[in-house]
């Protein structure tokens, strides 16, 4: 790879036949970049169609004029040159990859003057081309110019257990060098040169040309899983040309000792990061299994769909009695909204019975064990009973924690949950929640982690006060026991930004901060957009996704909303708010088709920013504070 830069023991021009010597050298074309090494002129462009690269110096051009019979080298010298250095210091084993056993076949050598002027008329008919061929900017979201023009910070991969890479990540960080495409160049095919890592917001990397130093003016953002993103030492083992980036070409005379000396000791990517990649992003669930899953115009019920298509481990689920398939749900395969089919009849809870008697050709059960596994619990003993009072985020309004009640407690550990104040006669609006949910709480939670507890609707006795509230309604509250306390090591911070669903409209993957965090509790922020449509979320949830989620998986991204919605947003939250919808699906940021409808009746309710966001990972206190 480096051994263009080698200072080797003949040159490509001393070494040629006698009788090229006796012809008329031309002069080199102006336009065909050149590195000078101790005196040798090489050029680096890659070859395409009729065209092959030296592996020894880099010399390109036409392939029938190259010896070998695998056309590896430009001369009787670089095939030499080739094997004599096979043994190098451990650096330059590292760059180079194995050194071939085979030596090269020399064959009927043409004169160089020949392979440049075959080079210089294929370079000039590209450029012809190219003259006729009119650019279309692109316009759309940058995640790399969002974050440096207001220096935000990116919560790292490892938050992200689900997500790919997620626990395999390893010690990537700044510092980390990479093989990457010298986009500074002239050439008329991909070349490749070193970089180093600047800057990492999840999989997106700030990268540097070696050779730049502290200029920063080609500095460029890339997705580090990317299929041009390499360890080096690939371009050896590959038999890509590495060019340095016209720019710093003037630079240094002997690049070769430059990269040693400033790759010795370096890190890189693991030589299977892109095996690993590719492994992480296979996922089991395939199109045309079935699957149970929740209605999401009944929440208190699951209905049958089939999986319609899967896009970095998220399913779209169409109903299977949605006949033009416009019937859907989206949902990731680890949400605890999905199950195998049966499980409702396992546990007790409600299922609507499809119209469709047998399956359809090609639809199959989805095997049981590819779904996200709850915790056992021993309900045994002391255990939730019906008409138990606690708070739960409301999954019809993911900004509001609200006064619940246990409605039916099922087997297995599962909850029905209802809203105080809310709830539908016929109790459609039930939710299913398993009792070491995160989503639930016990009473007083919010009262000491200082967030804004949602009072049943219509309740006159404010500010809301759970003792008189329990006195009321003759009511208990959960034992604070049976919940689940536990609290891992999440690694977020407020202020990071990553890729969120909006639960609300659950297609939708939004450019979204982490404003607030309670123990395992995160407040989601969607960029653009009011607070009133912020979201709380587990840190755990599959819903969430590092920086650069969409670009990797091929998932559209919606960027924050410009002023003309913010502007819409503001003057409707003025208007008379709605009753709440009984459908799972969004009301929110439906780029341009529509504003997310209100769900509370009456005063809003704001989330306090005090010094209780608890960014520690440390257990909750979780006791109500009793008054006489």
């Amino acid at each position: 790879m480096f051994d263009g830069y080698d200072s080797c023991s003949e040159d490509t021009s001393s070494s040629s036949s006698s009788d090229e010597s006796e012809e008329e050298v031309a002069p080199l074309p102006s336009s065909l970049p050149i590195i000078k090494n101790n005196g040798q002129v090489y050029t680096y462009p890659d070859g395409k169609s009729g065209m092959a690269t030296c592996e020894m110096c880099g010399m390109v051009g036409v392939r029938d004029a190259f010896y070998s019979k695998t056309k590896r080298f430009c001369s009787v010298s670089c095939s030499r040159s080739y094997s004599s250095n096979s043994k190098k210091a451990s650096i330059l084993a590292r760059l180079q990859g194995k050194t071939p056993t085979k030596k090269a076949k020399v064959l009927q050598k043409q004169p160089l003057v020949a392979k440049l002027a075959a080079y210089a008329q294929y370079q000039a008919t590209l450029q012809n081309q190219a003259k006729t061929k009119t650019a279309v900017p692109v316009e759309g979201f940058s995640w790399g110019n969002y974050i440096n023009s207001n220096s935000f910070t990116a919560a790292p991969v490892t938050c992200f257990k689900h997500a790919p890479m997620g626990t395999c990540w390893g010690d990537i960080s700044e510092g980390v060098r990479v093989e990457v495409p010298n986009t500074d160049c002239s050439l008329p095919t991909k070349v490749f040169w070193i970089a180093g890592i600047i800057k990492l917001a999840g999989y997106n990397a700030l990268l540097r040309y070696e050779g730049f130093e502290n200029d920063s003016s080609l500095d460029f953002w890339c997705n580090i899983c990317g299929s041009d993103i390499h360890p080096v030492g690939w371009c050896a083992t590959s038999g890509k040309p590495l060019v340095p980036p016209r720019t710093i070409q003037h630079k240094y005379t002997n690049w070769k000792a430059f990269l040693v000396k400033r790759l010795t000791g370096a890190k890189t990517l693991p030589p299977d990061f892109s095996q690993k990649v590719s492994e992480s992003m296979q996922y089991p669930f395939k199109t045309s299994m079935r699957v149970e899953v929740v209605d999401k115009t009944h929440l208190c019920r699951t209905r049958v769909a089939v999986v319609d298509s899967v896009v970095g481990g998220r399913l779209r689920l169409v109903y299977e009695e949605s006949e033009d398939k416009t019937d859907d749900f989206w949902c990731h395969m680890y949400s605890p909204l999905i199950h195998h089919i049966g499980w409702s009849r396992s546990i007790g809870h409600r299922f609507k019975r499809s119209d469709i008697t047998k399956k359809q050709d090609g639809h199959f059960d989805a095997p049981p064990h590819l779904f996200m596994k709850v915790k056992e619990v021993d309900a045994a003993g002391e255990w939730f009973k019906e008409g138990m009072k606690l708070e739960a985020i409301d999954p019809l309004n993911l900004s509001a924690i609200c006064v619940a009640t246990i409605r039916k407690v099922l087997a297995d550990g599962y909850l029905m949950i209802g809203i105080d104040g809310s709830e539908a006669a016929d109790g459609s609006d039930w939710f299913c929640y398993h009792a070491t949910s995160p989503s639930i709480f016990p009473v007083g939670f919010c009262e000491i982690n200082m967030i804004e507890l949602t009072p049943p609707r219509g309740y006159a006795k404010l500010p809301f006060k759970w003792f008189d509230y329990l006195r009321e309604t003759d009511s208990i509250a959960a034992p604070v026991k049976l919940f689940n306390k536990e609290v891992p090591n999440h690694g977020f911070h407020v202020g990071m930004k990553l890729e969120a669903v909006d639960l609300m409209e659950p297609r939708l993957v939004c450019v979204a901060t982490v404003t607030r965090i309670i123990h395992r509790l995160l407040r989601i922020h969607f960029d653009g957009w009011e607070d009133e449509y912020d979201q709380w979320v587990d840190c755990e949830s599959p819903d969430l996704y590092p920086v650069g989620w969409c670009q990797l998986t091929g998932y559209q991204l919606q960027p924050p909303a410009p002023q003309s919605s913010r502007d819409s947003q503001s003057s409707s939250s003025k208007q008379k708010k709605k009753a709440k919808s009984q459908q799972y699906k969004g009301h929110k940021k439906m780029t341009s088709l529509q504003l997310k409808e209100e769900l509370l009746d009456g005063e809003e309710y704001s989330f306090l920013q005090g010094t209780s966001d608890q960014e520690s990972n440390g257990s909750a206190s979780y006791y109500i504070k009793q008054e006489p």
